[in-house]
């Protein structure tokens, strides 16, 4: 395989799909899903992307525990019937399963025994395109879920049928606007961010009416003219910026603030587009009322590595220099751990430091928190400039976990993998990617005499320090990560199709269970009478098979056949 085609092997052949079919009937006895049910959810469920709105990936549940993980067994599995990355977590709501998968499709399960309730299978284009044909999940909102669409609409379907009540169309995909994200429901808002920053778009973050679709705000990460941060760019390459926001955000229930992660300018080089260009690879504060910027931080400036900083930060109250900080914490592309305290007018500067090893940065100002670059390893035009870590950076959209219980933050990082492309000045042409490089010009290797290559790491916030580390010598870790009340970790991420249930607190690895396939999605846990459940989508695809082309297999030969294809996985203790 050629870089051009690992580059493009995003593309899927669609087919037409059928509409919505029934197969069991109807759900029965469905629980609405209200405003206070999001903002303090029961245990047993898991209802938004990362569970609760602060971003934590934390599960309350803790019949599985340490001592007896070692019992847990598959319970039952569900084919869905697609290939491509499999990236959203089985949302769970009172017994109820909905699970997003590639090619528009909405599968409802019943969560104790798999059975099928509904599928709902979305008609896309034929001449459809893009890098990430993939979904990261449904928001939940009364009787009602919300799917956001490759094809950029947002599909309303009423929970118990599948059937569409609303569809809404966001932006234009033959100009590369497509959506992958998880809606954020706040308040009745169908929250969402677009992708396609690789073709030269200008992101947004918009909500819609959970009623009727009705657009009530949009909001450009990109400022106009007149806007504030208009100045930081030059001309009109603000027109075609980039700065996707294309995961989920997380919000801040008590000042009423989504906290939304925006992606890196357009194309690549920063050379074709001067200046700080705000506000891409920025975290933003958002009033979700009206879609106004409250505040923003710039992660780094003038971004030339296609280093993305969409995954939102996490919300976490922290002691940290003798004062309880509200802080903003995130595991950044840029390979820096950032740690941000948030107010309800600014976000300040704490501390940050890098996770895995780097050669762009020099340090960070102390007062404003900006990296200080390293001229050397920033891509230019005309020339080939290298750089640690790669493209995908010190870690890609996978989320960290925090633990309530340890008070550690647990990070799925890639050690030991740099890049380097030679910029170049073209021209836009709508629909087409825009990198500011050739795909076949992207050098990604591994740095002499590694032995290793995905690190899942432990954190300690409060002082910097890091706890644990458990290395992967043959394998990327690309996959997101569950803590949970047990004093566990679940991640998966690896090549060899393994899921993973690590010690909270020592880092020992306690359990592990070949999948069908790799695993990018996130591990959610809930619970039905009275047990405890761990549910997964194994399927393989998109940047983590590219990692593998690229990088593992042509760098190291490292062969991993990762055979394609998307099953659901439920886990509980032997009986």
């Amino acid at each position: 395989m050629t870089r051009k085609q690992w580059y493009l092997s995003g593309f899927v052949a669609f087919t037409c799909l059928a509409s919505t079919a029934a197969v069991s009937g109807p759900i029965e006895n469905y629980a609405p899903v209200t405003a206070q049910r999001l903002e303090n959810p029961e245990p047993n469920n898991w209802m938004l992307y990362r569970r609760t709105y602060d971003g934590h990936g934390y599960s309350p549940l803790d019949q599985i525990n340490t001592s007896n993980v070692k019992n847990l067994t598959p319970v039952w599995t569900f084919a869905t019937g697609v290939v491509e990355g499999h990236e959203a977590p089985p949302i769970v709501n009172n017994g109820v399963m909905f699970v997003a998968t590639p090619m528009g499709q909405v599968i409802a399960l019943n969560a104790k025994t798999g059975d099928e309730y509904w599928r709902y299978k979305r008609q896309l284009p034929d001449d459809l395109f893009q890098l990430h044909p993939t979904s990261r999940g449904v928001g939940l909102w009364e009787d009602k879920l919300y799917l956001a669409t490759t094809d950029d609409h947002v599909v309303a379907l009423d929970a118990k049928t599948g059937k569409v009540v609303w569809d809404t169309k966001v932006q234009d995909y033959k100009k590369g606007q497509y959506m992958t994200l998880m809606p954020l429901i706040v308040d009745g808002k169908v929250i969402v961010g677009g992708s396609g920053g690789e073709f030269g778009v200008r992101g947004y973050i918009a909500a819609y009416d959970a009623k009727d679709g009705k657009e009530l705000w949009r909001t450009f990460t990109i400022p106009g003219e007149g806007e504030p941060g208009h100045d930081t760019w030059q001309g009109d390459d603000w027109k075609n910026g980039g700065g996707s926001a294309w995961m989920t955000g997380n919000y801040d229930k008590e000042t009423k603030t989504i906290y939304w992660g925006v992606g890196n300018a357009a194309p690549w080089p920063g050379e074709t587009h001067p200046g700080d260009n705000l506000y891409t690879s920025s975290v933003l504060a958002l009033d979700p009322s009206t879609g106004k910027i409250k505040t923003y931080h710039q992660y780094h400036q003038n971004d030339s590595w296609d280093w993305d900083e969409v995954d939102a930060p996490m919300l976490i109250d922290l002691q940290r220099d003798g004062r309880n900080i509200k802080s903003l914490v995130h595991p950044g592309r840029d390979a820096i751990f950032w740690v941000l305290e948030r107010t309800p007018t600014k976000i300040n500067y704490v501390a940050g430091w890098p996770f895995v090893s780097t050669d762009v940065w020099k340090g960070i100002e102390p007062e404003s928190g900006k990296p200080i670059v390293d001229p050397a390893h920033k891509p230019v035009i005309g020339k080939r400039v290298e750089f640690c870590p790669s493209l995908w950076g010190g870690k890609d959209w996978p989320s960290a976990a925090y633990s309530q219980k340890t008070g550690l933050v647990y990070v799925p990082a890639n050690e030991n993998f740099c890049g380097g492309f030679t910029g170049e000045k073209v021209a836009l042409k709508p629909g087409e990617l825009w990198l500011g490089t050739k795909p076949e010009d992207i050098g990604l290797k591994t740095k002499p005499g590694a032995d290793h290559f995905g690190e899942l790491q432990a954190w300690d916030p409060t002082t910097g320090k890091k706890v644990w580390q458990h290395n992967f010598p043959k394998s990327q870790l690309f996959g997101s990560v569950t803590a949970t009340a047990g004093d566990l970790i679940f991640v998966g991420g690896t090549n060899d199709r393994n899921f993973r249930a690590f010690n909270a607190k020592t880092g020992e690895l306690l359990w592990e269970q070949k999948t069908n396939s790799g695993i990018m999605g996130m591990p959610v846990s809930y619970e039905i009478d009275g047990t405890q459940y761990i549910a997964i989508q194994s399927g393989w695809g998109v940047d983590a098979q590219r990692i593998q082309d690229a990088l593992v297999t042509n760098n190291i030969g490292i062969e991993a056949n990762v055979p394609q294809g998307g099953v659901i996985w439920v886990f509980a203790l032997k009986k």
